[in-house]
């Protein structure tokens, strides 16, 4: 580079008037660049208006670490990456734009001027990559951050350990005072889940692994999330914060019965309570059905179109419809079921909800041991 030029350069970056001008420029063209303090904004310009001039005069010691720092700090202040990028353009077509008047107004050739320029450019390129390159990198591992952060607040709030405070709450996103819909999925893929994660994002609320399921805690029903076909979402109803380590535990003792799809926890309120007895609901099996044989096939087939009636509100015909026999052979079943059982059932029984729940329940847990 020619000395005459070195020095118009050397001199551009300490005229305090310049970087006045780069400031201004900077902070007219980003309105988030233009929230910092203008002290900030300063005292990156300068460092990179610097780091340039030294690369362009010297190739082979080119620096880009302050580009990298002024992108982490970006990052970190929560200035998206067009704004700042906007901001550090125009701030290099300035600067390019005052180093050739000064140069022309010297009396430098123009083909040195051309050549000086293409050179600077070519370095300011390579620090704006690398302002973005920080960036991610800084982005990156903040959200890391902040996912280990909510994900461990989660568990906290649903499995056990101190409750958090009102103000460990706000950092993560929830209110004290909000009551939530509490989500347990089966997926446990962390690449699954972070894709059923985005969906349920927009029921705003926190998501993380707990307990190897993703799982969370929505601000609004997530009843219009879209799921994969073999994904399984238990949802309860909103509750408040302090309860909401016992709606967890049922919600995930709902996720074990159920199948692939969208389910209300309510609507698995009887499956969920019967299956946490296991002893007892193992006793009235064997008080109601212990005169039949798992491994025959007939009284198999009793029991299936007892479960079905009860299931179908104990209505003949549409119990029949649903298994695709006549009316006449439903009823004969159930009569030969209760010829070989105790077993009470809504047609002699007037229809009492509790007798029809233990029918239920000692035929469903029949039905699952082998034959």
């Amino acid at each position: 580079m020619k000395p005459l030029l070195r020095r118009i350069l050397d001199d551009m970056a300490a005229d305090e008037a310049v970087l006045d001008e780069l400031v201004k420029v900077a902070r007219s063209q980003s309105a988030e660049v233009a929230r910092l303090p203008e002290a900030e904004n300063r005292r990156h310009i300068q460092l990179l208006l610097s780091a340039a001039l030294r690369a362009t005069a010297s190739p082979g010691e080119a620096d880009y670490s302050t580009a990298e720092a002024l992108g982490a700090d970006r990052a970190a202040q929560g200035v998206p990456l067009t704004e700042l990028l906007r901001g550090v353009q125009a701030g290099r077509t300035h600067a390019a734009r005052v180093a050739v008047e000064r140069a022309r107004a010297a009396g430098v050739p123009d083909d040195v001027i051309l050549e000086t320029v293409l050179d600077a450019d070519r370095y300011t390129g390579a620090l704006e990559h690398h302002v973005v390159k920080g960036y991610h990198a800084a982005e990156l591992q903040l959200s890391r951050t902040v996912r280990d952060a909510r994900t461990q607040l989660l568990r906290t709030l649903l499995l056990a350990g101190h409750p958090p405070t009102p103000e460990e709450l706000r950092r993560a996103g929830l209110h004290p005072d909000v009551r939530y819909f509490c989500v347990v999925s089966d997926v446990s893929d962390p690449a699954q889940a972070r894709t059923l994660e985005q969906a349920l994002l927009e029921f705003g609320g926190i998501y993380g692994l707990v307990e190897g399921r993703l799982t969370g805690l929505a601000a609004r029903s997530p009843a219009g999330v879209a799921l994969a076909g073999d994904v399984l979402l238990v949802v309860a109803p909103a509750a408040a914060l302090p309860t909401l380590q016992e709606v967890h535990r049922l919600c995930t003792a709902a996720a074990r019965l159920a199948g692939p799809g969208y389910h209300d926890l309510t609507s698995l309120a009887a499956e969920v309570a019967l299956t946490a007895q296991p002893v007892l609901g193992g006793l009235l099996t064997t008080a109601l059905l212990g005169s039949l044989d798992a491994a025959n096939p007939f009284h198999r087939e009793l029991a299936a179109t007892a479960l079905a009636y009860l299931d179908h509100g104990q209505r003949l015909r549409s119990t029949a419809e649903a298994l695709h026999l006549h009316p006449n052979t439903v009823r004969y079943r159930l009569d030969r079921l209760a010829e070989l059982t105790p077993l009470v059932l809504g047609e002699n029984t007037g229809g009492r909800v509790l007798d029809a729940v233990r029918s239920w329940w000692a035929l469903h847990r029949w039905l699952a041991t082998p034959g």
